[in-house]
This record gives C-alpha cells, sequence and structure tokens, in this order.
C-alpha cells in the first residue's frame, strides 16, 4: 500500500524554521506545503508552490498533518494549542512557553487528542556525545550518578537575528530559559528530578529585563547533586558537562552548532584504576566531526508519527519537569523572585 506524504506548515519562519525545513525536505514522506512569519508583509504563493502567510492561524486554511512551531515564546503554547485543536501532530521548539502555566495548559488539551504526538526541540539529546554519554550511565557499568557539573555560555542574549529575547514580557527569561534550558534538560536526563534548588540570579552586565547569568545548585531526592553556570558573559562559548560515576568521570566539551563557537565536540572517559591516593586512572576521548542531531531528532518524529509510536524524548512531561526547575531555579532567588512577582502581579507562583 502506497503511503501519502505527510503535509506540513511551519510556524515561524526564521534561521530555526528554516533549518527545520530542510531537514524536512530530506525525508521522503515528508512535504512543506505552507510557512509563516511576520516578516512576510503579505499572503501569497511562493514559486515553488509553497504557500506563504504572515500570521501562523492562516496555516490552518490548508489540508495539514503535522505543525511545527519556531515561534516566540509568548507565542510557542498557543501556536502548539492551536495545532492540536486543529487535529495536527505537533513539534515545538524550546523553550516550550513563556512561563509553567503555558506548558500546563498545553498538557490539558494534549490530554483531549491521545492520538496526536506532540514533541519538543530539546535537540541536545541528539547529539552523539551526549546518546553515548547516556549509554555508558545507562549500562551500569560505572556505577550510579554522584554528581553533575555544567557550564553553558554565550557572549550575548540579543541575537543577530533580533531582540525579542531580552524582552520579559515575550521571552519570559534570559539566558537560562533560552538557552541553560538545554543544560538543565541534560542534567535531569543524568540525574534524574531535582527537588532542592538554591540559587543565585542577575542581570548585573547586560540590564535586560532578563537574566544574564545564574548559578545554581540542586539535589535529588536520592542525593545526587548539580551545579550549573548559564551565562550570557562567556566572552568564549563554552560547553561543558562533567558528570561524575561511582567508578568514572564522563567529561562533555564542546557542541557542534550552527556557529561552529563553541569547539570541538568530545567525550572523555575517565576510570578510576584503584582506591590509591595517587588518582591513578585510563583515559579515553572520541572526537565527534559531523552534526546529525538535527536530522535524527525531526527524522525521529516524522517516523513516529507514520508509526504510531511514542515519543520518549521531548514529551510534554519533560517539557514541563524543565520549565518547572528553570522556575524554580529563578524563584529561589528570593530578589530576583520578588522582582518577577512585582512584574508579573496576576500569574502567582510559576513554581
Amino acid at each position: 500500500m502506497t503511503r501519502s506524504l505527510l503535509r506540513v506548515g511551519i510556524a515561524g519562519y526564521g534561521v530555526v524554521g528554516k533549518r527545520r525545513r530542510s531537514v524536512l525536505a530530506a525525508h521522503p514522506d515528508v512535504v512543506t506545503v505552507a510557512v509563516s512569519d511576520i516578516k512576510f508583509g503579505s499572503d501569497r504563493r511562493d514559486n515553488d508552490g509553497t504557500h506563504i502567510h504572515c500570521t501562523y492561524p492562516s496555516l490552518f486554511e490548508h489540508d495539514l498533518d503535522v505543525l511545527f512551531v519556531s515561534l516566540p515564546n509568548d507565542l510557542a503554547a498557543e501556536a502548539t494549542i492551536s495545532g492540536l485543536n486543529h487535529g495536527l501532530h505537533v513539534f515545538c521548539e524550546k523553550p516550550p512557553g513563556r512561563t509553567v502555566e503555558d506548558i500546563r495548559l498545553v498538557r490539558e488539551v494534549e490530554a483531549l487528542h491521545p492520538h496526536l504526538k506532540l514533541k519538543y526541540g530539546f535537540n541536545h539529546r541528539y547529539h552523539q556525545s551526549i546518546k553515548e554519554a547516556k549509554a555508558l550511565i545507562d549500562g551500569g557499568e560505572y556505577g550510579s550518578v554522584i554528581n553533575l557539573r555544567g557550564v553553558y555560555g554565550k557572549s550575548r542574549i540579543i541575537p543577530f537575528s533580533g531582540g525579542w529575547r531580552s524582552q520579559r514580557a515575550v521571552a519570559g527569561g534570559g539566558i537560562l530559559l533560552d538557552q541553560g534550558i538545554h543544560m538543565l534538560d541534560m542534567l535531569r536526563h543524568f540525574g534524574g528530578e531535582f527537588t532542592e534548588v538554591k540559587s543565585f540570579v542577575s542581570n548585573s552586565y547586560w540590564r535586560h529585563d532578563v537574566e544574564d547569568n545564574v548559578f545554581a545548585i540542586m539535589r535529588t531526592d536520592s542525593g545526587c547533586i548539580a551545579s550549573i553556570h548559564s551565562t550570557a558573559t562567556q566572552w568564549r562559548h563554552k560547553f561543558r558537562l562533567e558528570i561524575t560515576l561511582q567508578e568514572a568521570v564522563v567529561e562533555l566539551t564542546g557542541i557542534l552548532s550552527g556557529s561552529k563557537s563553541y569547539g570541538e565536540e568530545k567525550l572523555t572517559l575517565i576510570v578510576r584504576e584503584d582506591e590509591s591516593t595517587s588518582g591513578s586512572f585510563r583515559e579515553e576521548t572520541t572526537l565527534y566531526l559531523e552534526d546529525s542531531s538535527w536530522h535524527d531528532e525531526v527524522f525521529e518524529f516524522v517516523d513516529l508519527v507514520l508509526e504510531d509510536r511514542s515519543v520518549e524524548n521531548g514529551c510534554s512531561e519533560q517539557a514541563l519537569g524543565v520549565m518547572e526547575l528553570v522556575y524554580s531555579i529563578y524563584h529561589a532567588d528570593d530578589p530576583w523572585r520578588r522582582q518577577w512577582e512585582i512584574a508579573n502581579p496576576m500569574e502567582g507562583n510559576e513554581s
């Protein structure tokens, strides 16, 4: 039996939306029917037959199966809910919304459409170094996770493509919500659910109304401790995650990205040889030269739609969990929490 093509609409056609489309174009069972972006100025039809729209609701005029959401944070949950209510499978970029309440509302609507797939773009899970680290940990050879230390930073909040990420009313948060959320997802992916949080949050350098630096330390109920520094004052961009196991350390350094600014992607396994104070160990390093994460993530989503499989990576439960952790970190810093409550008197406690 011949399978018909999945018809896709893309809401938000900036750098990420275009990149998602380029990957979708390589899948034999997909066709992109329509895209939307406010920058287009008027609705029209492109030379290749793609429908072009200025606003995402116009996408629903077409016979679609799947919606990709690459919109600013204040629109992400709204568009996701609209897609689900129009009977579409939805892939939404991170962060999943502006607030925790956004994701709770999405999950309420998702529950009404159990036949539809909803996946969030926590792309780092699909990097080869991350996948191999997860396999090492799950294999159990080196014992359980004792602690984790993560640093993820870049040199600014506002990208060259626009400044909405520095506006709390639109973005909801700054560097932690925009970039650090990937590291938090990794910490939860490897370490579990963190229930105790201490933090310092500041915007003392760039002076936006969103944070430019966050230091946080977290602990699970089982005693696993993790720390994160999420920063927009890292003049040399950096990604580093150290995972200490009972018998080894897994060090992840660098991450392949479009900007190529985070250095070579490496996994170093340091295995303890004995319990002497001399620190005897053996070390193995793997270097990754190609980034297949965007391809693997999109193709997995398309295939699970076609094969009616459950979403395991980037499901809404995980999205809610990491958003709750983001806001637990914000609210663990009392001055920052008070600032949030003054700016958002109607939204209450998001943690």
